[in-house]
C-alpha cells in the first residue's frame, strides 16, 4: 500500500487531499477495553490530534477539520461534558505556541456562545495567535452540526431577502453555501471516521456531498500518522467523477497532461 510521501510501483507518489475532515470517535470506549473511565479516552485522543496534525503539516495538507464536540454531544452526562470543556481549555493553552511555531492557523467552528466564557476567551486569543499564519488550517468542529450550519445559513439568506438585499430568485447553491461556516476553504476531499462506524453523524453534511469516505475500525487514540498514510493511499488510488462517467474524467486528465 502506497503512502503519502512516497511512491507506488509506477514512481508516481499518491494524490494527496486538500482537505481532509476527521470525526474523532472511540475515546471512551478505547478507555473502557482498558479498565478506564470513558473520560480517560479524551487526554489519549488529544495525542493522537497532536500526531496527525503535526503529519498534515509535514505532507503539506492544506486543510484539516476535527469534529470534536457535537451539538449532540450536550446529552452525554453532565460530568463529562464539563471534564470536556476543561480538557479543551487546558489543551487551547498548551498547544497553542506550539502550533504557532508550525505555522498553524487555528479556527473553531460551530456556536461557541454555548461554551464557557473562559473557553470562548480562550479559543478568540489561540484564533487571533495564529491568525497570520500560512501553513496548515485546523479546523475544530465544536458545538458545531451539519443542520444547523445548513439552518443558519438558510436564516441570513431570509433576512437579506426579507431586507430587500438579494432576490429570492438568486438563491442558489453558490449563495446558500456562502453563508455557511467555511465559504473560503476548498469542501473536504477526503472525511475519515475512525471508531468502526459508518455514518457521518451530522457533520459537514453540505460541504462532505461529495467527499470520499473513509471508515477504520481504529478507535481515535489508535490513529497516528501510519493511520492517517493508510487513509490517504485508499484515497489517491479513487477516481472522483462529480457525477461525470469515467471515461469523461481519464478524458479530462489526458486533455490537461498535454
Amino acid at each position: 500500500m502506497s503512502t503519502a510521501g512516497q511512491t507506488d510501483s509506477t514512481g508516481t507518489p499518491p494524490q494527496l487531499p486538500r482537505h481532509i475532515a476527521i470525526i474523532m470517535d472511540g475515546n471512551g470506549r478505547w478507555a473502557r477495553q482498558r479498565g478506564l473511565p470513558r473520560y480517560a479516552g479524551h487526554p489519549a485522543g488529544v495525542e493522537s490530534v497532536r500526531k496527525v496534525v503535526e503529519h498534515c503539516v509535514q505532507q503539506g495538507i492544506e486543510v484539516l477539520t476535527l469534529f470534536a464536540f457535537s451539538s449532540e454531544n450536550w446529552q452525554r452526562p453532565k460530568k463529562e461534558v464539563g471534564l470536556i470543556m476543561d480538557l479543551f481549555i487546558r489543551a487551547l493553552r498548551k498547544e497553542a505556541r506550539r502550533l504557532h511555531r508550525n505555522g498553524v492557523r487555528l479556527r473553531v467552528i460551530g456556536d461557541r456562545t454555548a461554551f464557557p466564557e473562559k473557553l470562548q476567551q480562550r479559543i478568540h486569543e489561540v484564533e487571533a495567535l495564529t491568525a497570520a499564519n500560512s501553513g496548515l488550517i485546523l479546523q475544530v468542529a465544536a458545538n458545531y452540526g451539519g443542520r444547523w450550519d445548513i439552518i443558519r445559513a438558510a436564516r441570513r439568506l431570509a433576512w437579506q431577502a426579507a431586507a430587500g438585499e438579494i432576490d429570492v430568485d438568486a438563491i442558489d447553491e453558490q449563495a446558500l453555501a456562502a453563508q455557511l461556516a467555511f465559504p473560503d476553504l476548498p469542501d473536504p476531499d477526503l472525511f475519515i471516521r475512525t471508531g468502526g462506524e459508518c455514518r457521518v453523524s451530522n457533520f459537514l453534511l453540505w460541504q462532505a456531498a461529495y467527499s470520499e469516505l473513509y471508515f477504520t475500525d481504529l478507535l481515535w487514540p489508535e490513529f497516528d500518522a501510519a493511520a492517517l498514510d493508510a487513509a490517504i493511499a485508499d484515497y489517491s488510488r479513487r477516481q472522483r467523477r462529480f457525477g461525470r462517467t469515467g471515461e469523461q474524467v481519464v478524458e479530462t486528465q489526458s486533455a490537461k497532461d498535454l
